[in-house]
């Protein structure tokens, strides 16, 4: 009900839409953009697309995500102007030391993980263990060749596990 009256340019429906979604949605631009302000930015954005296009919610899937993929739509866009994208074929040098004791690690140091992934590799991996795309699906959207995708997600995978260990050892030292 509230979102037909949103439609019809309600401004309490539209208030009552965004305060439900808004939190969640901060969320999503925030792991695309490491910046605060320039991920609420994003998300005002968002939302602004969101009621622009309300008529265009079929009732196909959840109302969540289809608001979660313009979200994610407004932050490639915004990335891709910003700077272009660029897709790394540099060789990172791994180790094939296991990861352990994830489950005691805050929320916070991932997201600071991710942030520091190069540009590439972080949106392949959020479009694809955050967002559940498949690598098909994420070539087509980022204008790359699926085969780019699986190695930009299989080179973020090993950078963020040999950082992740990086990160303990230092958290160790400092004991």
């Amino acid at each position: 009900m509230q979102r037909k009256k949103a439609m019809q340019g309600n401004r309490e429906a539209q208030e009552e839409i965004f305060n439900e979604f808004s939190p969640k949605m901060l969320g999503v631009c925030r792991q695309y953009v490491k910046d605060m302000y320039h991920a609420e930015d994003l998300m005002l954005q968002g939302f602004l697309k969101v009621f622009k296009n309300l008529h265009k919610f079929k009732n196909e899937g959840s109302f969540e995500g289809w608001v979660r993929k313009i979200m994610v739509n407004t932050c490639i866009t915004y990335l891709r102007k910003k700077t272009p994208l660029e897709f790394t074929d540099e060789e990172y040098h791994f180790n094939n030391t296991t990861v352990e004791n994830i489950e005691n690690t805050s929320v916070e140091d991932i997201q600071r993980l991710i942030d520091l992934l190069p540009d590439g590799y972080k949106m392949v991996f959020n479009l694809y263990a955050i967002e559940g795309y498949k690598h098909s699906e994420i070539a087509e959207k980022l204008s790359i060749s699926e085969s780019t995708s699986k190695s930009q997600l299989f080179k973020a995978r090993k950078w963020l596990q040999a950082n992740y260990i990086k990160m303990n050892r230092i958290k160790d030292a400092d004991k």
